[in-house]
């Protein structure tokens, strides 16, 4: 190095400036290397517009990076622009001043989300997931004329039934004409096109829950296995007399339809018993008559409780052969 010129880390540590008035040269007019030389010789480093577009650059592929894959914004309903309402047109019977005001109603989408909510918690078992009106065969070779008027008497049951003050529907007919197919498409219409809220539980499963709630390490209680049965709009109870009547069967099943009988809550129950009155009931056969027949509904829930259901419920009947066991199985042959 010449002699008068500092060292360089001297010079370095006492700014860009001290290295040109020690060297004898003017200060530089347009600083070197992003420097801007200030009068107390200290240093700034100036980022340059470049510098900042690639420093955000860099942010954005992190980021983007970063994002989980196959996640897209979420779709905005065109109807209600994501505010979950859209406009209704004036009622024809408005008065003229009237046609001019903006009236709002639920939007489509908003619909269509509670039914799929309420379709996901109905409980309907996966064997029965494909079970609708549309759906049920009432034109086979053999088929009974019962089963189209079943058919007939549900659609009309689905579209006007008043979850709040309706009778409800007892279904009746051997295995395999059709009973729980036709509760679960009446189910699915009531949620898909009118959201109103079902719940579907088979009588042995409903029953086997309340008795494991008694178990102390378990953590529920009777009430909480029996609230949204006797809450929901409409309930589906499936196959009624199928556990053999005890006691507590009897009181438990009284429970169940005296609350929802009380509370005005439409109740659909399917049975494979004739609704026939018990054996010794009043006005029946003979108990010696009776030891040769097969069980009735009375039988199985009492004459008392088969009494409420005629109060709580129209009767269809389904006749005919095991569909199941005549066809299906002949399909594998």
């Amino acid at each position: 190095m010449k002699p008068g010129f500092p060292k360089l880390s001297t010079a370095l540590a006492h700014g860009s400036q001290d290295v040109h008035r020690r060297a004898g040269f003017p200060a530089c007019a347009k600083p070197p290397c992003g420097c801007k030389v200030k009068e107390k010789d200290s240093v700034e480093v100036v980022v340059s517009q470049g510098m900042k577009d690639r420093v955000i650059n860099d942010q954005v592929i992190k980021a983007q990076a970063s994002k989980p894959q196959g996640m897209n914004p979420p779709a905005v309903c065109p109807l209600c622009e994501g505010t979950g309402w859209k406009t209704a047109p004036a009622a024809a019977n408005a008065r003229p001043g009237a046609k001019n005001d903006r009236r709002v109603t639920r939007c489509d989408c908003q619909l269509r989300a509670r039914a799929e909510t309420l379709l996901a918690s109905a409980r309907i078992p996966r064997r029965y997931e494909h079970c609708e009106l549309s759906n049920y065969d009432t034109d086979f070779p053999g088929a009974d004329p019962s089963l189209e008027e079943a058919h007939f008497l549900a659609s009309g049951f689905a579209r006007k039934c008043d979850p709040r003050g309706d009778k409800g529907l007892l279904i009746i007919g051997k295995i395999g004409t059709g009973k729980t197919h036709l509760a679960v498409g009446i189910m699915k219409e009531l949620i898909l096109t009118r959201g109103i809220h079902c719940l579907f539980y088979d009588y042995r499963e409903l029953l086997k829950e309340i008795q494991n709630s008694y178990n102390s390490t378990v953590q529920t209680t009777e009430l909480d296995v029996l609230r949204p049965v006797f809450e929901t709009d409409v309930l589906v109870l499936d196959e009624l007399g199928a556990v053999k009547p005890t006691e507590w069967v009897w009181d438990t099943v009284s429970l169940i339809l005296n609350t929802r009988y009380n509370d005005n809550r439409t109740t659909i129950i399917t049975t494979n018993f004739d609704d026939q009155p018990a054996a010794g009931a009043s006005g029946s056969i003979s108990p010696a008559r009776a030891a040769s027949r097969g069980e009735t509904l009375g039988d199985r829930i009492g004459e008392r409780m088969r009494s409420r259901l005629h109060e709580m419920c129209r009767i269809i009947t389904l006749e005919g052969s095991d569909f199941r066991q005549k066809f299906r199985s002949a399909s594998f042959r």
